[in-house]
């Protein structure tokens, strides 16, 4: 027995070692495949190297084969071909009314070893009917089905009840995970339903949510006679690409998904956090091998982990496919109100879908964005067709060219429309706990929660911040008695991420507590767009034209800045600081280079040259085309060297003021090397002022996140400005 033991143990060591080499081969592949920054194209084969277009149906089947195979091999482990022998045992059957209740176990495989339990709920019909599938633990939607005229079926290919976790030991050579392991077996669910009188086989549906809605989607992009499907809140690796759920939309990255679910998918699959430009296939390429069959995507617009923007990007690209195979209609999205969770309400717009795909309604979905913004549409909106101005080379004394950059940086944010400060009369805004009810999406999102060493204010109607906006100020408790502050305390501005569905919300719990503990009142908000301020963005440039929505936000952070100096009376004017990661960070440098009451700034993952880092990387476009956040740019792409401004002449129009840059080594989205030159740039300028030790360039190995290290870097660099 001991020898038996100590072979089996070095089998598994054996193994073991076995694939730990072939994941470090594969992730030295990874290096050398094609940084694609942006969401492949269903339509371009050997995208970045050939860049062929798909124009043929033949080219389109060849094309469908390529993502198959590479999405096996590096997201979701391969999957078996059908086993040709499934056999159904009806298990029991009975009656509820008019509806037929059948309990089935079905058998395949090597000596019949694979198992998969059924339930059926066929209503009484002449004619065969739809089938409404499901996961075991979403059988109250298929009872909602049955009242619309479906088969509802139920299989244990779910959490609660998963038939399929022995899968991989029985199809010995196929490395699936579980997700794939279970649409493969809805797979054998849909044979078995092709051999029912009872059933359309032309209207089989298929659904499932969070975890479940992955599957679905690996189920219907691998089997082609499950005619339409729904991904409720499927997040990450379903409705929400790779590419777009990193770290800097504050939702489920590859890191985490991997980490904390590592038998959800292929091992290889981690190998891309931090690197997911490299990702050859992405959600939106397996979304696409639907296509002309029925999809919807649903999710809610204030996930906790979710990210809709990225989803509506995932549902522009497969649209693509979809016009090739003139199926239009076929494809849907469904962007609801409220949590990671469902009711009834949503089982029935699913099925309305299904109804719509299956010509049993004509009704369409509604299909409504929530970031519809494109280049190509605000050019038809502002009517502007590039920069005419002349841009002279910038020189002179320091003040002078930092005159000549901020005229640069506001022509480049847009033509800011006029506006009014808040009146110095409004009431002081005093530290009591105020009663009004929040915005009811704040409620939804949640709030930072904060020890008792913390108190807060939260700032809102009848005597909001800047132009009615909604905030939330923390102060050191032992500062604070009644309406009153012991003193006047130095302020953080913290700016968030591209954190769409949470804005503010997240991230805030340790730098609230760390911030307030080195005396500073520390003020969050959304920007217009993102988390409780969602829906304002949707007609922005509608509205204004010839702004920008980064323009907007600065706009917004100045005023924040002036409602401090003016009614804030807790807040000492002369430290007033602002602190932002991604976005944030650079909405805090345009704000600083504006805004010479910004004291210091301290930015994170936030810049690179808007001039020289257009390869590999999204670059202007970014800005211009991806977020629509400073559409002007646009006008550049093909001649960057033209920009009139950039972020080492904005860093110039900060100086002498401290900065502190923290970049991570690996950001894909800003390459190291063009981060140190745009600050090694500035810092001639800061040394000729007399301040070489006020702008601070921080390089952490890493790729970009803001974890514990990013905020110690900004804990101690805010210690020393006091």
């Amino acid at each position: 027995m001991k020898k038996f033991l100590g072979l089996l143990m070095m089998y598994i060591l054996c193994l073991a070692n076995t694939q730990a080499q072939r994941l470090a081969e594969d992730s030295l592949r990874i290096d050398k495949l094609p940084a694609l920054p942006f969401l492949p194209d269903p339509l371009l084969t050997d995208e970045g190297g050939a860049n062929t277009p798909v124009q043929t149906i033949g080219q389109w089947e060849a094309r469908k084969k390529w993502i198959r195979e590479q999405y096996q091999y590096w997201v979701s482990g391969s999957r078996p071909p059908a086993p040709g022998n499934v056999t159904a045992k009806v298990i029991s059957e009975t009656r509820s009314g008019d509806v037929k209740l059948r309990m089935v176990e079905l058998s395949f495989g090597p000596g019949m070893s694979a198992k998969m339990r059924v339930e059926l709920m066929i209503p009484s019909s002449k004619k065969p009917l739809p089938v409404f599938m499901t996961q075991w633990n979403h059988r109250g939607w298929a009872q909602v089905a049955v009242r619309r005229g479906y088969i509802g079926c139920i299989y244990a290919g779910a959490d609660n009840m998963d038939d399929t976790k022995d899968y991989a030991t029985i199809f010995s050579g196929y490395d699936f995970a579980t997700l794939m392991k279970r649409a493969w077996g809805a797979s054998r669910v849909v044979d078995y339903l092709h051999t029912l009188q009872e059933v359309d086989t032309a209207a089989i549906a298929l659904t499932g949510h969070s975890r479940n809605g992955k599957q679905s989607l690996m189920a219907a992009a691998f089997d082609e006679r499950i005619k339409a499907v729904v991904t409720s809140s499927g997040g990450t690796g379903g409705e929400s690409t790779f590419r777009y759920s990193d770290e800097r939309f504050e939702s489920e990255s590859v890191e985490e998904i991997t980490r904390v679910f590592p038998y959800w998918f292929s091992p290889r699959l981690r190998l891309f956090s931090g690197r997911e430009q490299r990702l050859p296939v992405d959600q939106n390429l397996l979304m696409s091998l639907i296509a002309p069959r029925g999809l919807m995507m649903v999710s809610a617009i204030t996930e906790t982990q979710g990210n809709d923007w990225g989803i509506e990007q995932s549902y522009k690209s497969v649209q693509k496919a979809y016009h090739f195979l003139h199926a239009d209609s076929n494809v849907a999205i469904l962007l609801r109100r409220g949590r990671h969770q469902h009711a009834a309400r949503d089982a029935e717009d699913f099925i309305d879908f299904f109804d719509y795909v299956f010509h049993r309604s004509s009704r369409r979905p509604e299909n409504r964005l929530y970031h519809g913004y494109s280049f190509d549409n605000w050019k038809k909106l502002s009517g502007e067709t590039g920069d005419t101005r002349k841009w002279t080379k910038l020189q002179g004394p320091l003040r002078e060219r930092q005159d000549s950059i901020r005229q640069r940086i506001k022509w480049l944010l847009g033509d800011e429309p006029p506006g009014v400060p808040a009146e110095r009369s409004l009431s002081p805004l005093l530290t009591r706990n105020r009663t009004y009810p929040d915005d009811y999406l704040a409620e939804v999102i949640g709030q930072p929660t904060v020890p008792e060493t913390v108190k807060k204010m939260e700032v809102g109607p009848y005597n909001a911040l800047g132009e009615d906006l909604w905030g939330t100020i923390y102060f050191p408790a032992g500062k604070v008695a009644g309406d009153s502050v012991a003193g006047q305390l130095p302020l953080v501005i913290f700016l968030h991420e591209y954190s769409y569905a949470t804005g503010s919300q997240m991230r805030m719990e340790g730098l609230i507590r760390k911030f307030t503990a080195l005396g500073y009142a520390v003020l969050r908000f959304d920007f217009a767009g993102f988390g409780t301020r969602i829906e304002e963005a949707g007609h922005f440039y509608e509205r204004y034209p010839h702004w920008s929505l980064m323009g907007k936000m600065v706009a917004d952070t100045r005023a924040i800045i002036n409602d401090a100096c003016t009614r804030m009376p807790f807040v000492d004017t002369s430290h007033i600081y602002l602190a932002g990661y991604s976005l944030g960070g650079t909405v805090a440098l345009f704000t600083a280079a504006l805004d010479e009451r910004v004291k210091g700034t301290a930015i994170v993952a936030g810049f690179s040259s808007l001039r020289n880092d257009n390869v590999g990387t999204e670059g202007i476009r970014h800005y211009s085309h991806l977020h629509g956040l400073i559409p002007r740019l646009g006008f550049y792409e093909g001649r960057e060297n033209s920009i009139p401004v950039d972020f080492d002449d904005v860093l110039t129009a900060v100086a002498p003021r401290p900065v502190l840059v923290v970049a991570p080594e690996r950001d894909r989205i800003h390459g190291i090397g063009k981060v140190k030159a745009i600050v090694n740039n500035a810092s001639a300028v800061y040394n000729k002022a007399g301040a070489g030790q006020q702008l601070s360039l921080k390089i952490l190995d890493d790729y970009t996140r803001f974890k514990e290290p990013v905020e110690k870097e900004i804990e101690e660099w805010l210690s020393r400005q006091r």
